[in-house]
């Protein structure tokens, strides 16, 4: 077994490959078990949203890239050690060539029972083809990255996106019997206005919704985050204006806390990284698509998964990734203001999927 780690091994089931005991679980050294994590399986994207990176984006060259057996692999590491829920974001994570190949092999474990939840975060623009594709391989449900329903804000703050291209890959989710979350970025001045529409029409689709405040992360070329800034608790305020918002204690893997829309009998979520941060209950952890594993959204620290991988094998793996739990955060340290207007974390949202 590994000493000297500050973190709680909870049942060790045998050695593996050599004296390093694989265990059921994590726990970080605030006491959260880690059964979550999120990996980016690109940082490309066919958007170019104003709150995620700048216009003349610079991607990684694609050698840099772990290949999909590594994504696989690394996946399966975090199973045995206790991963119950594996969220696959971008960049445009079906942007990805053969991307269906690795959903397929995780969504098995899904069908078998050894994994509770394989979800996708994607901006929708794939999903017109990939609806099907994604239920027969044992996705059930899709989070929706979608910041308005007007075609010349959507151009706007997406820059190169097309609205009725998503809003038929929502059609066709919702024909193949994908559960459908709408995530909208809330940026004051441009589409505040808008997302009491948007409550109001997911309702009407069935679909729940969660609104995120902005994050200060990477440079996104002339855009100011201070001006971007809209805390949730003023647009509750506005919404409660015109809905019945009751407080709820559905808890999904991520960080929303939800109330119900009493007018529509859906949920609608608040990520409020910001105005009220959700560190306290963090169980997640991200992985990049060059395999760097980041334990908290806000904070640069991580570790080097792809070497460990290429030069230990599984026990290598197994090995930092147990070390890297060890170093954990207890939080993120997220403020804009005209005093510190800059990112948080050079970093941009599309390396570690936000």
């Amino acid at each position: 077994m590994v000493k000297g780690l500050a973190f709680i091994v909870t049942e060790a089931i045998g050695e593996i490959m050599g004296n390093v005991a694989l265990q059921k679980s994590l726990v970080d050294p605030f006491g959260r078990t880690v059964d979550y994590i999120r990996v980016s399986v690109t940082d490309r994207c066919d958007f170019r949203c104003v709150y995620c990176m700048a216009e003349q984006m610079t991607f990684l060259p694609k050698a840099e890239l772990l290949s999909l057996e590594e994504l696989e692999q690394v996946c399966r590491n975090f199973m045995a050690l206790g991963t119950r829920k594996i969220r696959l974001t971008g960049g445009e994570p079906l942007v990805r060539r053969n991307i269906m190949h690795l959903i397929r092999n995780l969504g098995n474990e899904v069908k078998a029972g050894t994994l509770d939840e394989l979800t996708i975060t994607t901006n929708g623009s794939q999903l017109y083809k990939l609806s099907d594709e994604l239920v027969d391989a044992g996705v059930k449900r899709v989070n929706i990255s979608i910041d308005t329903l007007d075609h010349d804000k959507f151009r706007e703050i997406t820059r190169w996106g097309d609205l009725d291209n998503v809003l038929n890959g929502l059609a066709a989710a919702k024909r193949a019997g994908l559960a459908v979350k709408l995530n909208a970025v809330a940026l004051k001045g441009v589409n505040e206005a808008d997302l009491g529409e948007m409550v109001a029409w997911a309702g009407d689709q069935g679909f729940d919704m969660t609104i995120i405040e902005v994050m200060p992360m990477g440079d996104i070329g002339n855009e100011n985050r201070v001006d971007q800034y809209l805390p949730l608790s003023q647009v509750r305020a506005e919404l409660s204006k015109r809905f019945t918002l009751t407080d709820s204690t559905h808890q999904s893997p991520g960080p929303a806390r939800y109330v119900t829309v009493e007018e529509t009998g859906r949920r609608l979520g608040f990520i409020t990284p910001l105005t009220h941060n959700f560190c306290e209950s963090c169980n997640r952890v991200r992985v990049t698509c060059t395999g760097q594993l980041y334990m908290c959204l806000g904070q640069d620290d991580n570790a080097d998964l792809a070497t460990a991988l290429r030069s230990g094998g599984e026990k290598g793996l197994t090995e930092a990734i147990i070390e890297a739990i060890g170093r954990k955060p207890k939080g993120h340290d997220f403020i804009i203001s005209r005093r510190a207007p800059s990112a948080a974390v050079a970093r941009h949202m599309n390396v570690t999927g936000g």
